[in-house]
């Protein structure tokens, strides 16, 4: 018997067995031993539907019976399209389980008249859950099945069991819970490979906070929460868009408490750095809006509140007055109807000229891009630029009446970087326009802005200072800097940046991206300080990235011109527990230095270059090494079985003894290690995971010797109390 034969009785059993017009009809289950009459092309599929989960793969859950379409053959790197034979729809669904990447290249189609009608895509999860199309409005036309994977890379891959027609519709009903908020937290089970399901806070019939979150069915892996202490008294309603008992019962057990499962471990667990930031729950990326103010040093940041991955754009915050002790003090500014919350800056209004001061606190002025279109509450609207206002020192924020107070310019315009620009007496903003451009506007109330030019420049986060020049006040440059850490330094007349170098790279490292300084530093203090995002993953942890430690910019002379310097804020100093020294000691060989405990280190060290071919130091496996023969700094991490190949490919940069001596100065975390060489004439923020390696702290010195003039070592405490 020919594989058409099999699947055409296959059909039309259930065909007759839907005589009476209300039984289900199979269009497929893939439970034979091939794919029958269906069509296939590429090489995704393979030769027959696969049994479960495939080599390599998370657990696939949630198929019927043992077979299944996988299209995770031979990883995510295979293509290929999957087409059933011709049917006539005849119920009101089409029902069918699905899993895999999100995205429109990863999908199932409805072919009829040979057009796509309707498709859907997994969310980025091996657990096939059901789905449904609502095909009433073409019963009795001709119709086809498609299965496509047209991705390469990471969820390039897409699952599918039981295709079946019904009157009865299988799978999600939007549904509603009632509380009466009493408490500080509405805690909700996440599970890392469930579907995402939208979320929607409603008060006094408002929506208030909508969010996507991966509900677990069982057992969470971590829990997370939406802040409602706000409310405490108000009846509100929990909204979710899509219900099912058999696969998100996670819904079911959202509760109200003061705390959240997990919280006695907090800051204890296994990769949590100890003198890095990090939120206690949740993705972050970018800083946003360092601002100072009165005592107290502000850090907003992009925040998923809800998950491990990127989404759910939120502004998170934390304070601190020495830029060490973090206390995290709740999401700032939420998502809305014109988007989700994407990155920007901060000022403090001293003079009041936005007119939003109420009471004796001066306003914090935030400014952030309204990402329109990146949550289904902002459906359609473009990219836009808002303003939000506290007045009560930071603890909550107004969202400005008038908001958007810049319209959409193009595409993905974002990052907004406000600064006072005391010649002019104006306020600037500096906004990313996609293509690499820049805008520049002035403003007199910081709600009502003039453009007044614009640059080719870098891609998002822009930022905007100015820095003497090897400390000489008479003598100041203004910085021009972009997410990636490229910057110019030129002239500025609080309408136009003109550029006087071409584009010079700060971070050297492999962890380092969109970064900002802060606004409003007192004059008496007189430091430029940068904060940025350390791009280091956290598998298996409940939250994901972290912050760098601040740094102290300047502009200093070199033989390649004027570059930006960066070194660790003196506060690092809060830290220090015991001290190890050494000095005047002749280096030969490898020598293990005995009688230093712990993890967390920051370290000085100053090299005598001497006939070796290299020296330096390894650190809980970390090597730095200074190569003599070709003048170069070289910082290599240990390989892991579970980070990025960047953490461990060296990175290297060229640079000189200064008076026949190589400095170095380096701070030590579980997951990240900063180098400063030379004082800071390079910055290398580098990602590792040193955790359960060996502690040995080395120096090396080979093919010759090398005199240590000095190395002092510092055990450092955490910063989690």
């Amino acid at each position: 018997m020919t594989k058409f034969t099999i699947l055409s009785i296959s059909i039309l059993s259930f065909s007759l067995a839907g005589c009476a017009g209300n039984a289900e009809m199979l269009i497929a289950d893939f439970e034979t031993d091939d794919y029958g009459a269906w069509q296939v092309e590429g090489d995704a599929f393979g030769k027959r539907p696969a049994e479960g989960t495939l080599e390599n793969q998370q657990d696939v859950s949630g198929f019927l019976g043992k077979g299944l379409v996988n299209t995770y053959l031979e990883g995510d790197e295979t293509t290929g399209v999957l087409t059933s034979p011709e049917f006539t729809i005849q119920r009101k669904f089409i029902n069918f389980l699905i899993g895999g990447g999100d995205t429109r290249r990863t999908c199932i189609e409805l072919l009829v008249d040979d057009k796509v009608k309707l498709a859907a895509s997994g969310r980025e999860t091996e657990a096939l859950e059901w789905e449904n199309w609502d095909v009433s409005e073409f019963i009795g036309k001709i119709a086809q099945i498609r299965i496509a994977d047209r991705s390469r890379g990471d969820w390039g891959h897409i699952l599918v069991d039981h295709i079946y027609q019904s009157n009865t519709a299988k799978g999600t009903q939007p549904k509603t819970r009632p509380f009466t908020l009493r408490s500080k937290y509405l805690n909700f089970p996440v599970k890392r490979t469930a579907r995402e399901r939208l979320v929607s806070l409603i008060i006094d019939g408002k929506k208030l906070r909508e969010f996507s979150v991966r509900l677990a069915q069982d057992d969470p892996d971590y829990w997370v929460y939406l802040e409602v202490e706000r409310f405490k008294g108000k009846k509100a309603n929990l909204h979710i868009n899509k219900y099912d008992p058999e696969s998100t019962k996670g819904f079911d057990k959202v509760f109200q408490a003061d705390s959240f499962p997990g919280q006695e471990n907090l800051y204890k667990e296994k990769l949590r750095p100890q003198f890095h930031f990090t939120s206690k729950r949740g993705w972050n990326n970018d800083t946003n809006g360092l601002v100072y103010y009165d005592g107290e040093y502000h850090m907003f940041y992009q925040h998923n509140p809800f998950g491990w991955p990127w989404g759910n754009m939120t502004w998170g915050h934390a304070v601190s007055t020495d830029m060490i002790y973090w206390t995290e003090i709740g999401d700032a500014i939420h998502p809305d109807k014109l988007g989700t919350i994407f990155s920007g800056g901060a000022v403090v209004d001293h003079k009041n000229t936005s007119g939003f001061q109420t009471g004796n606190e001066k306003p914090i002025v935030c400014f952030y891009t309204s990402a329109g279109g990146t949550n289904p509450w902002s459906k359609d609207q473009p990219f836009t630029q808002s303003v939000a206002y506290s007045n009560d020192r930071g603890r909550t924020f107004t969202k400005y009446q008038g908001n958007p107070v810049i319209g959409h310019i193009r595409g993905g315009n974002r990052d907004p970087k406000v600064i006072w620009h005391e010649p002019t007496k104006k306020w600037v903003m500096v906004l990313y326009v996609e293509e690499g451009e820049m805008d520049f506007f002035t403003s007199a109330d910081l709600k009502n802005w003039t453009k007044t030019s614009r640059l080719k420049s870098f891609h998002e986060c822009p930022e905007l200072f100015e820095l003497p020049v090897d400390g000489d006040q008479n003598n100041k440059k203004w910085v021009l800097y972009g997410a990636a850490a490229d910057y110019f330094i030129g002239s500025f007349d609080g309408k136009e940046f003109k550029p006087e170098t071409e584009s010079i790279t700060f971070d050297h490292g492999n962890a380092f991206y969109a970064s900002q300084t802060f606004s409003d530093i007192p004059e008496e203090d007189g430091r430029r300080i940068m904060m940025g995002w350390g791009q280091v993953p956290m598998p298996d942890m409940p939250w994901n990235q972290m912050i760098s430690f601040p740094l102290v910019l300047s502009l200093r002379t070199t033989d390649d011109g004027i570059r930006m310097f960066a070194e660790p804020v003196e506060e690092v100093e809060k830290l220090h527990k015991k001290k190890h020294s050494f000095s005047d000691e002749i280096m030969d060989g490898t020598e293990t230095l005995y009688g230093i405990n712990g993890e967390l280190f920051h370290i000085k060290a100053e090299f005598e270059v001497g006939d070796a071919d290299s020296f330096g130091l390894i650190i809980r496996e970390y090597n730095i090494t200074y190569d003599a023969k070709d003048n170069r700094i070289i910082c290599t991490g240990p390989k892991s079985d579970t980070g990025p190949e960047r953490f461990y490919e060296p990175h290297s940069e060229p640079l000189k003894p200064v008076d026949g001596k190589i400095t170095l100065e380096i701070l030590v975390d579980r997951t990240m290690v900063e180098v400063f060489p030379n004082n800071g004439r390079y910055y290398f923020p580098m990602g590792a995971y040193l955790v359960d390696r060996d502690p040995a702290i080395k120096v090396f010195s080979e093919g010759g010797k090398t005199t240590l003039n000095n190395l002092e070592i510092y055990e450092l405490k955490s910063i989690w109390k």
